[in-house]
């Protein structure tokens, strides 16, 4: 059955991968974003899936987005969190801001996002909730304090609405992708790469659509028996 479907940081790395597959499944896609403007127009020329700016740490923000995008496509019966920044920086030098920054954008966002869609999904009685952590939000990283307590946030945030939405017809699951090939991995020094892909038991980087596949199983009709989990899509990296 086809369902309107938003992706946050939907435009590029896995967020356009998740975005481009949920199409392919048939849905009708909403991709967000905030900056890169152009990388978005390109994505929205070459896809047809429709784009939209705004800031998912922002609730306002949020609000006025998602009633656009329903006015536009209809009713939101699939959200994807994606949306994530970095602001890597050992903790004896981390500042306030490169804290607060990766909170509100990688867990504020998740309040934002879902508080704006959950109310017509339990009115609807359906819904698919899927939210994007981290293998470093399971495992931790050195100078990553705040993108792995955010990450580690989402664990919790996700099993919480998860026991609160079930008896209304709603998923809520957490997809925890390792090391991929998206711009944020491919910005790691050379040596660093060659080390992380060593400590890949499959010996390679994930690709977008290793995650993106997952995320569209668990938001199609068929996976109403799966909720609360997390699924971590890492090549054997880190086995909880």
């Amino acid at each position: 059955m086809s369902r309107v479907a938003i992706v946050t940081g939907g435009t590029r790395g896995l967020g356009r991968a998740i975005a481009l597959s949920l199409r392919d499944h048939g849905h009708r896609v909403a991709a967000v974003y905030r900056g890169h403007r152009e990388a978005a127009d390109s994505f929205q020329q070459e896809t047809d899936i429709p784009v939209y700016a705004w800031d998912v740490s922002t609730l306002a923000a949020c609000e006025k987005g998602v009633a656009q995008v329903e006015r536009d496509l209809g009713a939101i019966d699939i959200l994807v969190n994606n949306a994530g920044i970095t602001r890597d920086a050992m903790l004896h030098r981390m500042t306030e801001q490169q804290w607060q920054e990766v909170m509100h954008t990688n867990l504020d966002s998740l309040f934002n996002m879902c508080r704006c869609v959950i109310q017509g999904m339990r009115e609807r009685g359906y819904g698919r909730i899927v939210n994007i952590s981290s293998i470093n939000g399971r495992k931790g990283q050195v100078g990553q304090c705040n993108y792995a307590a955010s990450k580690a946030g989402v664990l919790g945030f996700t099993r919480a609405l998860a026991l609160e939405s079930a008896p209304k017809g709603i998923t809520v699951n957490t997809v925890a992708p390792g090391y991929c090939e998206t711009g944020m991995v491919q910005a790691v020094p050379a040596e660093v790469l060659k080390g992380i892909v060593a400590g890949i038991p499959v010996g390679r980087l994930g690709q977008p659509q290793d995650v993106a596949q997952l995320v569209s199983l668990l938001a199609c009709d068929q996976a109403g028996f799966i909720t609360g989990a997390t699924f971590d899509v890492n090549g054997g990296q880190w086995m909880p």
